[in-house]
């Protein structure tokens, strides 16, 4: 495996991370959560990952969405937020993750000392 594959997986271990992350901060429309993650490469996505994502995220429960009129003549926006049970989700994922970031951190510290 090169380090272009080894990106890939973690990008879709933690995309859905990433994007719940971004909507506990403030509701969010489609455009704008491919945008933001645009800021961070290993998380960047298109339309044909982040929309099928967003919905399956609802199905499951974890987010809600509503309509917003945007004004001057642009088409309404359909926005984004966290359910209780996504807050409760995303609480659960980062605690997983600090778990797995300290682990990592350990092995490395670890594997640099052994000798």
């Amino acid at each position: 495996m090169n380090v272009e594959e080894w990106k890939s997986q973690i990008k879709r271990g933690t995309l859905e991370f990433g994007i719940l992350g971004l909507i506990r901060a403030k509701p969010r429309y489609g455009y704008e959560i491919i945008q933001c993650l645009e800021r961070w490469p290993i998380l960047a996505a298109k339309e044909s990952t982040v929309y099928p994502l967003l919905r399956r995220l609802m199905k499951d429960g974890l987010l809600s969405s509503y309509w917003e009129d945007s004004g001057e003549g642009i088409p309404p926006r359909k926005y984004y937020r966290l359910t209780e049970a996504g807050q409760n989700y995303l609480e659960r994922l980062r605690q997983e993750w600090a778990g797995l970031v300290t682990a990592i951190d350990e092995i490395c510290k670890e594997g640099s000392t052994d000798g």
